[in-house]
């Protein structure tokens, strides 16, 4: 990645983690490595082709039987580089209080 736009610390990895990322809605899985990461994002690559997958939003699956995972969103690409950032579960809008009569 050309210049550092990266606001949180970053730990990285002497040998890069093992991980696979997967569609949200399951359609489509590849095997990747996580070179670095933060609270807020990380940085990985991708092994295999990503040509035709939909990198916009997909789940980042750290252990083999899927209980450690993240929510992710596109930041960045280039090449087989993928930068992401964590997504929050979304909030829903704040329901009016209640009021007993």
């Amino acid at each position: 990645m050309p210049r550092e736009l990266r606001k949180k610390p970053r730990v990285y990895f002497e040998h890069a983690m093992r991980a696979k990322i997967v569609g949200i809605d399951g359609t489509w899985r590849r095997e990747c490595e996580v070179l670095d990461v933060s609270d807020s994002g990380t940085l990985l690559r991708i092994i295999g082709p990503a040509a035709g997958l939909d990198l916009r939003e997909f789940f980042l699956l750290l252990s083999s039987t899927g209980l450690a995972y993240r929510r992710c969103g596109l930041v960045r690409l280039d090449g087989d580089r993928v930068g992401v950032r964590f997504l929050k579960n979304i909030k829903p809008a704040k329901e009016p209080p209640l009021t007993v009569p």
